[in-house]
């Protein structure tokens, strides 16, 4: 960590901007080691290295249709008055080892993904036949445990079709030693899908993070009991465990810690064994209760690790700790309790916290410039970076505030899918005025 935060300037403590702050994070947070994982279990996660494609896909040529495998010049001419007759030879289904060859006047039924037979040069749907029933054009073959016969006889062809009709070429998808993914890739299903399909089992990947969150604070109960007076139910652990999962994480929520430092400072320690990461909300201010500040305040040793508490030049989200704890020096970031202080606090700050694990080269929301549309003027305090809720219309290019700027307007923020970035010298934004947003979605 930087060792500004414990500079003071004239004698005052040293206020960090959101940007330091965010630095002093990514400078500190390293990604994960790579690991081989099985595909399913490698969902989510960041490809560490290029993957080459060892078997063309498809390996062989193979029918794109149900139909009849035929030679070109058997059908041409072929109409509904003078349809082509061919004697049908045989089945060939997907996943069929041995195919018949298919020579002049003759046909083999052939099933959608089954391998072009020799000697055939096209397929023609079944659609295009009489499905060897001898009457018009049908719409469908008969089953063959239902009707095996249908895989001899005769088929009327009543239309021509060019070489290659129908028929998807070997390596059409992708040519052996073609890249298939690139490392940076994230795995989800579509990408999980390519790797099966050219054979790779495992594949080496960045693990998903795994991300524990606490609550502080004995006013905080569970959602679903009865709440005495002066409890409130535990929202911050909700929000933050969902949006780490949001992040790509794997997200553990802990139950809501009383504002007893020993009970946290263990609480901590005891989570350290499945955390690449944790999150506290709540206590980091300067009250008398604020549990997390005494509980952690002065942990460390003697190489530097420890969590450092600090003022930063932004609303919402003044008081922000941030820093390692235990044996292998887990990132910790200590966030406020305000509902909307400490979901503003995880967009900036700990989401690309998760996003560096992982291994991504961009950690960041995206962002857009606005029309704001509004009533009135929004006003900011000077010296600070304001972060208001916002609903962002992506075809007129603006956005409207959602909710006013209390730290504790946590209905607001379940309509907001944008933060309207208000800068640290800017005390006024009138309305039709370009801002910068965040979003969100």
């Amino acid at each position: 960590m930087s060792s500004s935060a414990t500079t003071e300037v004239t004698g005052q403590e040293h206020v960090w901007s959101v940007s330091e702050h965010l630095d002093d994070i990514l400078g500190t947070v390293r990604p994960l080691e790579p690991i081989e994982l099985q595909l399913l279990d490698a969902q989510g996660c960041v490809l560490v290295e290029d993957v080459t494609v060892p078997v063309s896909l498809p390996p062989f040529d193979n029918s794109s249709m149900d139909g009849y495998a035929v030679r070109v010049a058997d059908i041409a001419g072929a109409s509904e008055e003078f349809p082509a007759v061919l004697t049908v030879i045989g089945d060939v289904a997907a996943g069929q080892g041995e195919q018949p060859v298919v020579g002049a006047g003759q046909a083999a039924r052939i099933m959608t993904g089954a391998p072009l037979p020799p000697g055939a040069e096209a397929v023609v749907p079944v659609e295009w036949t009489d499905g060897g029933l001898g009457e018009g054009p049908v719409s469908g073959m008969r089953a063959h445990s239902a009707a095996p016969e249908g895989a001899s006889g005769e088929v009327r062809v009543h239309r021509p079709a060019e070489a290659r009709a129908h028929v998807r070429a070997r390596g059409s998808d992708v040519q052996a030693g073609d890249r298939a993914l690139t490392a940076g890739t994230v795995l989800g299903a579509p990408q999980i899908g390519l790797l099966a399909a050219i054979g790779r089992g495992t594949v080496k990947v960045r693990p998903r993070p795994r991300v524990v969150v606490m609550s502080t604070g004995s006013e905080l109960i569970q959602p679903g009991e009865e709440l005495a007076k002066g409890q409130i139910y535990d929202s911050n652990s909700f929000a933050l465990t969902a949006a780490a999962r949001d992040a790509g994480a794997i997200a553990y929520r802990v139950g809501a810690v009383a504002d007893d430092a020993e009970t946290l400072r263990s609480t901590i320690e005891d989570q350290l064994i499945r955390a690449d990461l944790i999150v506290t909300t709540g206590g980091v201010s300067v009250g008398a209760y604020d549990v997390v500040k005494e509980a952690l305040a002065s942990v460390g040793d003697e190489d530097g690790s420890g969590i450092e508490f600090r003022k930063l030049a932004m609303q919402p989200g003044k008081p922000q700790g941030f820093g390692s704890i235990g044996p292998d020096h887990t990132p910790l970031l200590a966030l406020p309790g305000n509902p909307v202080s400490s979901y503003v606090s995880f967009e900036i700050f700990v989401r690309p916290a998760v996003r560096a694990l992982m291994g991504l080269p961009d950690v960041h929301r995206p962002t857009a410039r606005a029309v704001l549309s509004a009533d009135k003027a929004l006003s900011s305090p000077a010296g600070k970076r304001q972060f208001l809720r916002g609903q962002y219309d992506a075809d007129a290019g603006s956005v409207r505030p959602v909710g006013g700027a209390g730290s504790h307007l946590v209905a607001a923020l379940a309509h907001a899918d944008a933060l309207i970035v208000v800068p640290e010298d800017t005390t006024a934004v009138e309305p039709d005025t370009d801002v910068e947003v965040v979003l969100l979605g």
